[in-house]
């Protein structure tokens, strides 16, 4: 039988840590912490994005992690923590767990992106880059 939305998203929850933007925040000082930010481009240019974070798009996620990818980036093999977040949780939780399946210490930022721009921290913007 086919699994909805829901069904992946319930399963993603029991098994990934979700922290939510006040445990979150002070985490930016925290050079053992890297926050990943899985948006599409286009939405980190229109809506900004935390300060610091890395991007890896959702789609090319599980080639940047894995070493034996010839798209790996070393960046997401260091033995920190890495809190993934989206605009409103979802993706990030899968983000997460598919993260966490493939050896890195992940979390998820509950709420996202839209979360932490209500709490009225601080945001950073992102240039389109030249030729785009």
């Amino acid at each position: 039988m086919a699994q909805s939305h829901e069904d992946l998203l319930a399963a993603a929850e029991a098994e990934v840590t979700s922290i939510d933007v006040a445990e979150a925040a002070p985490l930016r000082a925290d050079p053992g912490t890297v926050f990943v930010d899985i948006r599409d481009v286009r939405e980190l240019e229109r809506d900004g994005m935390i300060p610091g974070a890395r991007h890896a798009p959702r789609g090319m996620l599980e080639f940047w992690i894995s070493a034996s990818s010839p798209y790996h980036k070393p960046w997401l093999a260091e033995d920190k923590t890495y809190i993934f977040y989206c605009a409103s949780g979802w993706r990030s939780l899968l983000a997460a767990q598919v993260a966490q399946k493939m050896g890195v210490r992940s979390m998820s930022l509950r709420g996202g992106y839209s979360g932490w721009k209500t709490s009225g921290q601080e945001t950073a913007t992102r240039e389109p880059k030249p030729g785009l």
